[in-house]
Order: C-alpha cells, then sequence, then structure tokens
C-alpha cells in the first residue's frame, strides 16, 4: 500500500474554449503550457456535484494520441488528490469514445463499483503528434457527454479557478499492465485499475449482433472485407473482433495498430483521408492491381464515427442510417422487437425521413451534437440515429459508434445473402439502389472550407441571414445563375425545442428550402482547433425512378453553383475551392 500526499497549487484562469459535447481542444502545445490541463480537470471535479467525485470511480483513457500517456497520469493524481475513490485505465491508455460510454454503463468492479463518469482524451478525427491536436472531454453516467449545463459550469470555473490540488507524490501507474495498484492518502484507500481495452465493448457487441451469421458470411469465399483503422484506437479492436471473434483474414485489416500521431495521417474516415482504403475498393483516380473486396469500411481517431463502402461504390453517411433503420428489425436480434423511433441531425439529409414515414417510427430531427440524440435514448423515443459527419449509432451506449456501424452494415449483408451464399451476392451497392427504388434517392454533398478566417465566416453568416429578409431577392439571384433550380419557399436559422427537458437549442445553421424539397445548409462548426469551418450542405431528393441512377455530382451541379454564387463564398473566404467535399 503506496501513501500520498495532496498538494495545493496555485494557478490562473486561462483563456481557453468554451467547451462544448466535444469538450476542450487545441493544439498540443497548448496543453503542455504549466497548469493548463490541470485547470481543466480541476475545472471539472468543481463542476461536479460531490457525491460525483468523492468516493467515485472513473474512466480515464482515450484514442493514444500524442500527449495522452502524460494527461492520464496527471487526471490520475488530480483524481486522488480530489478524494476520487478508484480509477479504471484502458490498457496501454486505450479506450474508443464508445467503449468509454460502454463501459461507464456496463461494466461492473471486482467490489461491485460501477463508473459515474469518464475523462475522454480525444480530438477525434484531428491530426495527432507533437505539433497537431489534443483534447479532453468529460462523459456522465449515462455514458454520454456532459450537458451544456455542466459544460458550461466547466468554463465558468476554468475563468476564474485560483488553484488545484494534486497528489504529485503518487508514483506513476504502469498503464502497459492489466492489475490494480492500491495506495492510500489523506482521505482514505485510492486505486487504479488497468483493465484489457476490448472486453467489456466485445460482450456488448455481441448481446447486439448475431456473431455467427456474421461469421458465416465472412468465411465465405465470395465476400471479401476490409477494415481501415486509420492508426486510430479502433485497432485496439479489430483484430479481436473481425479475426479472432468473426474469422475475417488478418490480410483484411488496413492501419490496425494505433499510433500516437496516426501514422502521420488525418483520422477522418471520408474518400479525401482515408486514401488507402479507397484505393484498395476501387474508388481511387487509378484501377486497383487487385479485384476490389465487396465490403470496407474505416473508422477515425476515436473511432466514433465511420465510413461504409461496397466495390467501387460509396454509400454517404445520409444514406446509411436510413438503410440500417430500414433493416434494423429484420437484421439485427437486438432490434427484434421493433425500434422506438429514430432521428437525425438537422444537416443530415432527409433520407430517415422517408423511412420514418413508410414504418409509421417517431420521427426528431434535432441539432448537431450527439447529446440531443442521448436526452431522446434515455427518454425511451430513439433506437437508431445518425448525422451526415459520418456518425451513426444507437440506445446500446450514448455515443455514435463506428465498429457498431460496421457491424449493422456486415449484418444487413448477412440478412440480405443468408441463402445465397453459394450464389451471386447481394452487394452493398445493391442494396443501396434498391433502397433508393423504393425510398426516392436523396443527392447529398457537403462542402468543408477548414480553417477559414473566422471574422470572415461570420461574416458571410450574417450575410446570409440578412438575406433571409427577402425571399423574392434570394429568388432572383437564383434566377440569375440558373434558370432550372427550384425557387426558394423558406429560409430561416434551425431552432429546436428538446421534447424531453424543453430546452431551446437556437442559431443551430442556416436553412434555404427549395419548392421541390432541395435544401442548402451553411452552419460553422467547432470542431477544429484553429480558424474556423464553413459547412455547406446541398441535398436533391428525387422520387422518379428513372433519374435515380444518376452520378451525384451531376445531380447537384445547379444547386452548387447556386449555393457558391448565393453565399458568395470565394468574395468572403478568398476560397475558390473547398478542403473537403463529401
Amino acid at each position: 500500500m503506496v501513501l500520498f500526499n495532496v498538494s495545493r497549487v496555485e494557478t490562473t484562469p486561462f483563456d481557453g474554449q468554451k467547451p462544448g459535447t466535444s469538450g476542450l481542444r487545441k493544439k498540443v502545445k497548448v496543453f503542455v503550457q504549466p497548469h493548463y490541463l490541470h485547470n481543466f480537470v480541476q475545472a471539472t471535479f468543481n463542476a461536479l456535484t460531490e457525491e460525483k467525485v468523492r468516493g467515485a470511480t472513473l474512466v480515464v483513457s482515450g484514442d493514444g494520441r500524442y500527449f495522452s500517456k502524460e494527461a492520464i497520469q496527471i487526471i490520475t493524481k488530480m483524481s486522488a488528490a480530489n478524494g476520487v475513490r478508484r480509477v479504471w485505465i484502458g490498457q496501454n491508455g486505450l479506450l474508443s469514445t464508445p467503449a468509454v460510454s460502454a463501459v461507464i454503463r456496463e461494466r461492473v468492479g471486482a467490489d461491485g463499483s460501477k463508473a459515474t463518469g469518464a475523462f475522454i482524451l480525444t480530438a477525434s478525427h484531428n491530426p495527432g503528434g507533437p505539433d497537431e491536436d489534443f483534447g479532453i472531454k468529460y462523459n456522465m453516467e449515462n455514458g454520454g457527454p456532459a450537458p451544456e449545463g455542466i459544460t458550461n459550469n466547466i468554463y465558468e470555473f476554468t475563468t476564474t479557478i485560483k488553484e488545484y490540488v494534486i497528489a504529485a507524490d503518487l508514483p506513476d501507474v504502469d498503464i502497459t499492465t492489466t492489475g490494480v495498484t492500491n495506495f492510500t492518502g489523506p482521505e482514505g484507500p485510492f486505486d487504479v485499475e488497468v483493465f484489457d481495452s476490448a472486453s467489456d465493448y466485445i460482450k456488448l457487441m455481441k448481446s447486439i449482433f448475431d456473431f455467427e451469421s456474421l461469421k458465416k458470411l465472412l468465411s465465405s469465399p465470395k465476400f471479401t472485407f476490409c477494415y481501415d483503422a486509420l492508426h486510430g484506437v479502433g485497432g485496439a479492436y479489430a483484430k479481436s473482433i473481425f479475426v479472432d471473434e468473426l474469422g475475417a483474414q488478418e490480410s483484411s485489416l488496413l492501419n490496425c495498430t494505433p499510433k500516437e500521431d496516426f501514422g502521420g495521417g488525418h483520422p477522418d474516415p471520408n474518400l479525401t483521408y482515408a486514401k488507402e482504403l479507397v484505393a484498395r475498393l476501387g474508388l481511387g483516380k487509378s484501377e486497383p492491381q487487385d479485384e476490389p473486396p465487396e465490403f470496407g469500411a474505416a473508422s477515425d481517431g476515436d473511432a466514433d464515427r465511420n465510413m461504409i463502402l461496397g466495390k467501387r461504390f460509396f454509400v454517404t453517411p445520409s444514406d446509411s442510417v436510413a438503410i440500417i433503420a430500414a433493416n434494423a428489425v429484420d437484421a439485427i436480434p437486438y432490434f427484434s422487437a421493433g425500434l422506438k423511433g429514430v432521428a437525425r441531425s438537422m444537416p443530415t439529409s432527409a433520407a430517415l425521413d422517408v423511412v420514418a414515414k413508410n414504418l409509421n417510427l417517431k420521427f426528431f430531427e434535432v441539432p448537431t451534437g450527439w447529446k440531443f440524440f442521448g436526452n431522446l435514448m434515455d427518454a425511451g423515443l430513439c433506437s437508431v440515429c445518425g448525422e451526415e459527419s459520418f456518425g451513426t449509432g444507437s440506445d446500446h451506449i450514448r455515443e455514435k459508434d463506428g465498429i457498431w456501424a460496421v457491424l449493422a452494415w456486415l449484418s444487413i449483408l448477412a440478412y440480405k445473402n443468408k441463402d445465397k451464399l453459394e450464389d451471386k451476392l447481394v452487394t452493398v451497392e445493391d442494396i443501396v439502389r434498391q433502397h433508393w427504388a423504393t425510398y426516392g434517392r436523396h443527392y447529398y454533398t457537403r462542402y468543408d472550407y477548414e480553417n477559414v478566417d473566422a471574422g470572415a465566416a461570420k461574416e458571410l453568416m450574417a450575410y446570409l441571414v440578412k438575406l433571409q429578409s427577402s425571399l423574392s431577392e434570394v429568388n432572383e439571384i437564383i434566377k440569375g445563375v440558373r434558370s432550372d433550380v427550384s425557387k426558394v419557399v423558406n429560409a430561416d436559422e434551425f431552432e429546436y425545442k428538446d421534447p424531453v427537458d424543453g430546452s431551446i437549442s437556437s442559431h443551430q445553421g442556416i436553412r434555404y428550402l427549395f419548392e421541390d424539397g432541395s435544401r442548402l445548409i451553411f452552419r460553422l462548426s467547432g470542431t477544429g482547433s484553429e480558424g474556423a469551418t464553413i459547412r455547406l450542405y446541398i441535398e436533391q431528393y428525387e422520387k422518379d425512378a428513372s433519374k435515380i441512377g444518376r452520378l451525384s455530382n451531376e445531380a447537384l451541379a445547379p444547386l452548387v453553383e447556386v449555393a457558391l454564387k448565393l453565399s458568395k463564398m470565394e468574395e468572403f473566404t478568398g476560397r475558390s475551392a473547398p478542403t473537403v467535399i463529401t
């Protein structure tokens, strides 16, 4: 039993980014400043009620990015000093964000203890390394991100903090080996348990999906598979799930060794950054040397986002969540009794709306931010949800879940092929095209303008709001750009009243809604650590079965031209092209 003392350290407030549900994200060089991380951690403890700190069990882990190991030791020592009873750490400091949520909700310690919260160390899909990004956020006892009331309190405490407490003489814990280390401090015992990162999460996945049917699919010589973890934390689960449990070939795993700098890449699962997977699936600029696999998938740095691909075929995230919802009851045992409801973020295409209407399901359109889905799930109103930014999930946890989405798609493929593994396979493309034939197609794209001057970005958004006051002027501009584009019949800033707690979220995105069901949406995003990101969403709905097979860029070209001219994008930002198109 190792003894430790508690030290009080004087500090000064810092000018931090106001933390939302994605927490605090900055460059590593900011986090390594004296007291910076300490201030945020102490502010979090100060913002929580006493029973959620003193005597509590907390999870401390993340995606393994640069500075995580040092941060884990700091948070552990501060937890001890603040009266926390025990800290749980995933082996090597690794836990995906969805796995943290699962651990909070499902794991029971040997002594019957349950976690009441977690510090998650991730900057999500942003790059890692000494010159790149680090992040920290706090999740609550339901496994979901801290609500706005808590994050606002954290922010307020960071602006007034004068001291923090730390058990500076507590020895560093070996996070490479599983086991429990016992300490004693002024308030009594304090334990640190390092546990296997994958076992709790895999147990949960096996309770949701039919692993035997998935095994049959993956062992079929006609079915080929590829999963790319982009050197993120998803790699800590990939071999155990896809190879050991489901029988896939180890050669089907790409970039599945977690690295502090994600191998120098950008761990964002989209057509721009998942270059190796995209090329292997036959979607690159040149034809691959080998025949592409039937199915490909990728997840991001903390494994909460996903991208789904078929052979030479990209599934949009908006279509993905709609297709999962349409097939969930038949294909996934967890949903066999039916769906409670479905939800999407406002910028996500309306493909899910059409499924909900056809299947007579409760439907919710919410602002961007997983906490809004969490409220609906906690109230028993939502089973499946998703957002266009490659996030899909269900009520099994309170975070989006990249590997869950991959298993959901494999389950749909297994169901569609259950009597056909000896015949021609029903492919990803077949499933998507059949869905379009049944429900119509939502042509959709997103333009991201990253690291735009923040002032210029705000001016552009203010201009778009002002323009909404005169729809006749808007339609005059549109007519001057493209006569073949429908007219705008409504324009607003999206506002959401939460049906569970009655809270109102305003200024959630600027919408231009067209007579034919098309939409243009403009949003500012705060997920980067420098500058601002302008996101432009362009959507057109097509019910005519003879027109659902067009190339997306051709179908959307008129609306794209209108969006860029209407917003004066180049004039405000100086950008002639977006950073990323998805």
